[in-house]
């Protein structure tokens, strides 16, 4: 999954009118000695973490604020025709400072966050919605680019350069443009509001999800998990001020991987429920009354534009256009999704009964049963297969090699590279012929200051305008094993890093000359193509026996245990795809509300609305429950989760192409890179996969691959 660290810019007057006194002289100080205004001297720009401090980004982003705003009303104050060089060229051009500050304060906000970060981030939410709307809002600016727009094509630009165009009208347009003087002011307090609420919700996850970790007194409790994944519950509760007592944090899911161990069902029961109601215990970090009023300003915004929701006005720009297009791919796979997972629920409750159970499936039980299931079906048990996954032995062996293989990249570490926290490693990345692509940084423990989940994100992104070359990271949210011991992962968590390595290379592939198109910068339903195609290779037998090997002897996974794997590989995928498929219609169904629509309860509303498109199953809970469902109220995929699932059709029918086509090989790679990865936004994106491809996407090997035909 990639998180989204997009801060639009923001409007200020003058950096002094935006402090008072006292925090003015702060600013003054923290100005003088400020590592953000100026360029990194380090390699491809890279953030001197050793010098920069919390006081150092306020200040930076509101002076990048305030010199973006200028640049800005230079460009719509320009007395000369509107040309293409003298509008949009600047406009790529300029916000330097803020870009730089954003990149950073971005990557700490999610990974390593503390109470200062998270109040920078509540008071600068509003002020960079602002910005943005006096960017996308700025009648003399938008009336050049229009001019520019519709003679475009008699302009003789490139391809890249007329995609930049439509880009930049389509940006106006949906940001509201074309409104009234006082629909725009409206808009603008909404857009305020809204970002204040985003960064509230993201950072009330963060504390509820901490204070919502079990703790248990005794070991017996634990029954079931490892003596190391013991140790570091007991590990976390020492940490946690509880020395004698076990802590199992919460992750951001639903489902939580310990659930799929413990033998006692009372503290599966207890976990599970921790989970669910993380963020619905009428405390400080409760969040159902918030996402009623974004919800509502969403409605409200749609309105304001003409549209009849929230979906209809955001979905233009995507590849699917409209939702009920997207609707229309969910409510086409969900009832043959659930229709297994009814299947596999009746396997489950057929091996409670046979052990003398007596108690009916329930939603903590599915995972603890369903490893015993696929242990009696295929004879697989995940303590088996976790010790020839040593995380960094998954990443250099296998998420490294297959990229090496397919791409011929190689990959050093430097270690003279300053990281933001001591599990962090950097890596600069080189071409075959030694040529360098750019450097990337990897944080893959669980800490109770991150985000929950996985992602990918720029620090610097790739621009041969701004001659730079990207900067990327990938963030995960594996559990740290006790000191001196392995970090040994499970599969799932194999095919996230793969995952996520995927969006890397989407960024550090990118080869465009505009930054607003380089690498990542896609539509939502695009985005994930790279990264779930990149996991096919996980289990790729040349890249697997590369990487799958005992932590501890070296051995290669022995062929009967690697077998067991991929008969596995479609095992309890009616549950696994009905969760994500739950998850993806409640967004969808929140965001076709219209302003006529009133929801008084999110829990209510959340169960009627899967019932209403034949997604809900008690047994299966939604893989984010509405109040806790980050993508959606704090991380940029509002009306968008279904776009996992469109990319999906995408990856499954890439590497159909490449089984048909040789498989993991050079030359194949390098077609993939210079048809797909490299091109970023530059052309159209349809036409991009079909050029690939050969023809228009088929869902036939996403189904097939789901074990759904």
């Amino acid at each position: 999954m990639k998180r989204v660290l997009y801060l639009p810019a923001v409007f200020i007057v003058l950096l002094a009118t935006a402090c008072g006194p006292n925090q003015q002289t702060q600013n003054n100080e923290a100005m003088g000695d400020n590592p953000l205004l100026s360029p990194s001297s380090l390699p491809y720009g890279a953030p001197d973490f050793t010098v920069i401090k919390n006081e150092h980004f306020q200040p930076a982003i509101e002076a990048g604020m305030a010199e973006h705003l200028a640049e800005i009303e230079k460009i719509a104050n320009n007395t000369e025709a509107p040309t293409f060089e003298n509008t949009l060229v600047e406009m790529e051009k300029s916000g330097e400072l803020l870009s730089r500050a954003q990149g950073v304060f971005g990557l700490l906000a999610g990974a390593n966050t503390n109470p200062e970060i998270q109040r920078i981030e509540e008071e600068e939410a509003p002020k960079l919605a602002a910005h943005r709307d006096a960017i996308y809002m700025n009648d003399k600016l938008f009336q050049r680019v229009k001019t520019i727009y519709e003679n475009r094509e008699s302009l003789g630009l490139d391809t890249e350069a007329l995609k930049l165009v439509e880009e930049y009208y389509q940006r106006f347009e949906l940001a509201g443009a074309n409104l009234s003087n006082e629909d725009k002011e409206q808009m603008k307090v909404l857009n305020g509001e809204e970002a204040t609420l985003n960064t509230k919700f993201t950072n009330m996850m963060l504390a509820a999800a901490k204070a919502s970790a079990l703790v248990v007194d005794t070991k017996e409790e634990l029954d079931g998990l490892s003596d190391g994944e013991i140790a570091a519950a007991a590990q976390k509760a020492e940490d946690a001020g509880l020395p004698g007592k076990y802590l199992i944090p919460i992750l951001n899911t639903t489902q939580q991987p310990a659930l799929q161990s413990l033998t006692n069902r009372a503290t599966r029961q207890k976990l599970f429920e921790a989970s669910w109601n993380r963020a619905e215990k009428g405390d400080e970090n409760d969040t159902r009354q918030m996402i009623l009023r974004l919800a509502e300003l969403r409605a409200q915004k749609a309105s304001l534009m003409g549209f009849s929701s929230y979906a209809e006005w955001k979905l233009q720009n995507q590849m699917a256009k409209t939702p009920e297009a997207a609707e229309g791919l969910l409510n086409k796979l969900a009832p043959q999704a659930i229709a297994k997972a009814k299947v596999e629920a009746a396997d489950i409750q057929q091996l409670i009964d046979k052990q003398g159970g007596n108690f009916k499936l329930e939603a903590w039980d599915w995972d603890f049963y369903a490893e015993q299931v696929r242990k009696e079906k295929y004879d697989l048990d995940e303590s088996q297969i976790k010790p020839y996954f040593e995380m960094y032995n998954v990443m250099e062996n296998g998420v490294f090699y297959a990229a090496t293989q397919l791409y011929g990249i190689t990959f050093k570490e430097r270690k003279d590279i300053p990281v933001y926290n001591n599990d962090v490693r950097v890596f600069e990345i080189f071409n075959e012929d030694g040529s360098a692509v750019g450097l990337f940084y990897v944080d893959y423990y669980k800490r109770d200051n991150k985000s929950g989940g996985a992602w990918m994100g720029n620090i610097v992104e790739q621009s041969k305008l701004l001659g730079e070359k990207p900067v990327i990271y990938n963030v995960c949210n594996f559990a740290k094993p006790a000191p001196g011991e392995p970090a040994l992962i499970s599969y799932d968590d194999v095919t996230t890093m793969f995952h996520e390595f995927g969006h890397a290379l989407h960024g550090l592939f990118a080869n465009q000359e505009y930054p607003s198109l380089s690498g990542t910068n896609v539509s939502r339903d695009f985005v994930e193509l790279p990264s779930q195609f990149n996991e096919h290779w996980a289990l790729n037998p040349t890249v697997f026996a590369n990487y799958a090997k005992h932590y501890k002897t070296g051995e290669p996974m022995p062929k009967e245990l690697v077998e067991k794997i991929k008969k596995s590989a479609t095992f309890n995928q009616g549950y696994a795809f009905s969760e994500f498929l739950e998850a993806a219609i409640l967004d969808m169904q929140w965001h076709t509300l219209s302003t006529a629509d009133q929801v008084a309860d999110a829990g209510v509303f959340e169960v009627e609305a899967l019932k209403k498109n034949g997604a809900y199953m008690e047994q299966v809970p939604s893989r984010y429950r509405s109040t806790y469902f980050k993508h959606v109220w704090g991380g940029g995929y509002a009306a968008g989760y279904y776009a996992y699932c469109w990319a999906e059709v995408l990856d499954n029918d890439a590497f159909a192409w490449f089984e048909e086509n040789g498989g993991l090989n050079r030359e194949n790679g390098q077609r993939f890179r210079d048809m797909i990865l490299s091109r970023g936004n530059s052309e159209d994106l349809g036409q991009l996969f079909r050029d690939f491809r050969g023809q228009d996407p088929d869902i036939k090997p996403l189904l097939k691959n789901r074990g759904l035909i």
